[in-house]
C-alpha cells in the first residue's frame, strides 16, 4: 500500500484493500478447518493493512503539520472504536449457534460472512467517499 498510493491514490487503494478484506473473510467463512480460517483471516489482515495505511495517510494529507498528531490519533482513536465494535458484531453472530451442550460449525461462518459483508460494503462506499488524486507530499518533519 505504501508504495501504490503514491501511484494510483487512496480512492483505488482502500476499496481494493476492502475487497481483499472481503474475499479473505469469505474464504473463511466458507472454509471448513483452522487451516481455512487461518489463511482467510491473513489474507483479510493484508487487504486491511493496506485500507489502514490509506486511512491514515489520507486523512494527515489534507492537514496542516502542526495538527497531524491530532488528526492521527481522532484516525487511531475510530480504528480502535471500530475494531472494538466488530469484535461484538462478530462475536454476537458467532454466538448465536453456541450453546451449552454443543457448538454449531456454522456459527463462526455466519460471524465471518457478517464480516465479508461488511467489508464488501465498505469497499463500494470507500470507491464513492475517498478523495481522488494522489496524497500532497508532506510539507516539513513537524518537528
Amino acid at each position: 500500500a505504501r508504495h501504490a498510493l503514491p501511484r494510483v491514490g487512496p480512492r483505488a487503494v482502500a476499496p481494493a484493500g476492502l475487497a481483499v478484506a472481503a474475499a479473505g473473510t469469505t474464504s473463511a467463512a466458507l472454509g471448513a478447518g483452522t487451516v481455512a480460517i487461518v489463511v482467510g483471516l491473513t489474507i483479510a489482515a493484508l487487504g486491511l493493512g493496506a485500507t489502514f495505511v490509506s486511512a491514515f495517510t489520507t486523512a494527515t494529507a489534507h492537514v496542516t503539520p502542526q495538527d497531524a498528531g491530532t488528526t492521527s490519533g481522532i484516525v487511531n482513536t475510530f480504528h480502535e472504536l471500530g475494531a472494538g465494535l466488530g469484535v461484538v458484531a462478530v462475536s454476537s453472530a458467532a454466538a448465536a449457534g453456541i450453546t451449552a451442550d454443543h457448538l454449531v460449525p456454522t456459527a463462526f461462518a455466519a460471524g465471518f460472512g457478517l464480516v465479508a459483508a461488511a467489508a464488501g460494503v465498505a469497499a463500494v462506499v470507500a470507491a464513492a467517499l475517498v478523495p481522488g488524486g494522489r496524497p500532497a507530499a508532506a510539507v516539513g518533519h513537524g518537528h
